[in-house]
C-alpha cells in the first residue's frame, strides 16, 4: 500500500510490444484528435495497450499507460530521455527555470531551488498557510454564497505571495492574477492547437496576449524584487533564500533565473492548489460519506483549535481526501520526453527522438490499477483498509529526479487549507457536472459556486 508512490505490487513481469493507435491524418497525424480532447484521446490510446504509437503533426510518439514503463520514463530522465523543446508560449511565461533546463545548467539551478522548498522550510510556512485561511474563514458567514475558484485562487495567491515574496500582495496582485489566468489559457490552446507546430517567429494572436501577459508577470515579480534587494535585512521567504543561494562556484542566480524560478514557485505554489480545492470541494459535495468522515477526523484530532504543521501527519484522511483529489483531477495531466540514443521503455528499444508521452488523467483512472476509478474513494488510501496501488500508477507531483519540488509545500498547503475550512464549513455545491478543462494544469470549466453551510462557531 501506497502513501505517496508505494511499492510496486502485482503479478510477474510482463512483456511489452508497441502497437498501432488510432489512424491520423497526412502531416497532422492524429494532433486533430488530439486538440478536440486531449484527456480523452489519452484513455481512447489507454485502450489500445500500454505502449501506443501515434503521431503529434509529423512527429513520431509513443504513449506509456503501464506504471513500470511511466517509472522508466520518469527516472530515466537525463539518461535516456531529453526535455522536450516546449512551446512558445510556455517558454515565454516560465523562461528557463528548474522546470525547463536540461543537463548541467538543471542539475545547478534544483541544487539552488531546492533547499528553499525542504521540509524544515516548509514547516515554517505552515503558520501562514494555516493563518491566511482562518482569515478567509473569518470572512464566510452561513447561507452565503460564494465562488470556489475565485476564493480558492484569491487564498493561495494571499499564501504564495506571503511565503515567496514576504509582503501581503506583490505590486499589483489583480494584475498578476489576470496575468496568469491569460498564461494558463494561451499555453493549453498552443499546445493543443496548431501553434504547437508553428515556428517562433510566426506571429499570432494568442502569442500576443502571452507576450503582454508575460510582460505583466516581469513587471511584478521585478518589483518585488528590487524591494528586498534594497532592503537588506535577511527575511525567511523564498524569494529572499533564492537571491542568497549561491552554487559550487560560490556564483549566485541572475537577476533573470531569479525571474524563472520566482514564477515557477509561484505558478506551483498558487495555480496547482488552488485548482486542486475546487476539485476537493466539488468532489465532497457530492460524497456524503466522504465528507462525514472528514468532519469526524477534523473534530477528533483539532477539537476546538486551529490546525499547525504537526496535525499534517496526523490528519490521514484529510491527506487521503487529498490525494483522492489528486488521481481523479491531477493538476498536471501529463508528462512528456524525448528518447534519447539507446533509449528503451519497456525492454523496447526507441529511435532517437521519439516524443514519449503518459498521462495522470489516464493512468490514474486506470481499473487495473484503481478499482472502480470513476469513483471518489479517499479509503482507498488506507493503509490497513485500502487497496494496494503500484508504484507510479499515482504520479500527480511526476516523479524520478525531476519530481516536483514543490511537492511538500502543495501537499501541507492543500491539508492545512481544507482543514481550517471544513472544520467550520459545508460548501453546498450547486447541481450540474463541472468539466475538466486542460490548460497548463487541469481547471474546471466554469464557475463553481457553492451555499456556506456553518457546522460549528468558534
Amino acid at each position: 500500500m501506497s502513501t505517496e508512490n508505494g511499492p510496486a505490487v502485482g503479478a510477474e513481469p510482463r512483456g511489452h510490444r508497441i502497437v498501432p493507435g488510432p489512424k491520423g491524418l497526412p502531416f497532422l497525424g492524429n494532433m486533430p484528435q488530439f486538440a478536440r480532447n486531449p484527456l480523452g484521446f489519452f484513455e481512447r490510446l489507454r485502450g489500445h495497450g500500454d505502449l501506443v504509437q501515434w503521431r503529434f503533426g509529423p512527429n513520431p510518439c509513443v504513449f506509456v499507460a503501464d506504471p513500470e514503463c511511466i517509472g522508466e520514463l520518469l527516472t530515466e530522465t537525463e539518461r535516456s530521455f531529453d526535455q522536450p523543446a516546449l512551446g512558445i508560449a510556455f517558454r515565454t511565461v516560465m523562461g528557463n527555470g528548474v522546470v525547463v533546463a536540461r543537463g548541467t545548467e538543471w542539475r545547478r539551478k534544483r541544487s539552488l531551488v531546492q533547499p528553499s522548498v525542504r521540509p524544515k522550510q516548509v514547516r515554517s510556512y505552515a503558520a501562514t498557510m494555516a493563518g491566511s485561511t482562518v482569515e478567509l474563514a473569518d470572512s464566510w458567514s452561513g447561507g452565503e454564497r460564494v465562488d470556489i475558484k475565485r476564493e480558492m485562487a484569491a487564498l493561495t495567491q494571499r499564501i504564495a505571495v506571503r511565503t515567496i515574496f514576504g509582503v501581503d500582495t506583490p505590486a499589483d496582485a489583480a494584475a498578476m492574477g489576470r496575468a496568469m489566468d491569460v498564461a494558463q489559457a494561451e499555453i493549453g490552446k498552443e499546445f493543443a492547437g496548431i501553434g504547437a507546430l508553428l515556428p517562433d517567429w510566426v506571429p499570432t494572436p494568442g502569442r500576443a496576449r502571452i507576450r503582454k501577459a508575460a510582460a505583466v508577470i516581469d513587471a511584478e515579480v521585478g518589483r518585488v524584487v528590487a524591494r528586498h534587494r534594497d532592503g537588506g535585512a535577511e527575511r525567511p521567504d523564498l524569494l529572499s533564500r533564492l537571491l542568497t543561494a549561491v552554487d559550487e562556484t560560490g556564483a549566485h542566480l541572475t537577476d533573470e533565473e531569479i525571474r524563472d524560478e520566482t514564477v515557477t514557485l509561484y505558478i506551483g505554489g498558487h495555480e496547482t492548489t488552488s485548482s486542486t480545492l475546487v476539485w476537493a470541494w466539488y468532489l465532497l459535495s457530492r460524497n456524503a460519506g466522504a465528507r462525514a468522515a472528514l468532519h469526524e477526523e477534523l473534530d477528533r484530532v483539532l477539537g476546538g483549535r486551529e490546525p499547525e504543521f504537526d496535525d499534517y501527519a496526523r490528519l490521514a484522511y484529510t491527506r487521503s481526501v487529498v490525494k483522492e483529489t489528486l488521481r481523479l483531477y491531477p493538476t498536471i495531466w501529463l508528462v512528456t520526453g524525448v528518447a534519447k540514443e539507446g533509449a528503451r521503455i519497456g525492454g523496447v528499444p526507441l529511435p532517437e527522438g521519439t516524443r514519449v508521452w503518459s498521462s495522470q488523467w489516464a493512468t490514474h483512472r486506470d481499473e487495473r490499477w484503481f478499482p472502480e476509478p470513476e469513483e471518489f474513494r479517499p479509503e482507498r488510501w488506507d493503509a490497513a483498509a485500502g487497496d494496494a496501488i503500484a508504484e507510479y500508477a499515482w504520479f500527480p507531483f511526476g516523479g524520478g529526479p525531476r519530481v516536483c519540488l514543490g511537492t511538500r509545500f502543495a501537499m501541507v498547503e492543500a491539508v492545512l487549507i481544507l482543514a481550517v475550512l471544513a472544520r467550520r464549513f459545508e460548501l453546498e455545491v450547486d447541481p450540474g457536472t463541472v468539466g475538466p478543462v486542460p490548460t497548463l494544469t487541469l481547471q474546471p470549466d466554469r464557475q463553481v459556486l457553492a451555499t456556506v453551510r456553518a457546522r460549528r462557531a468558534d
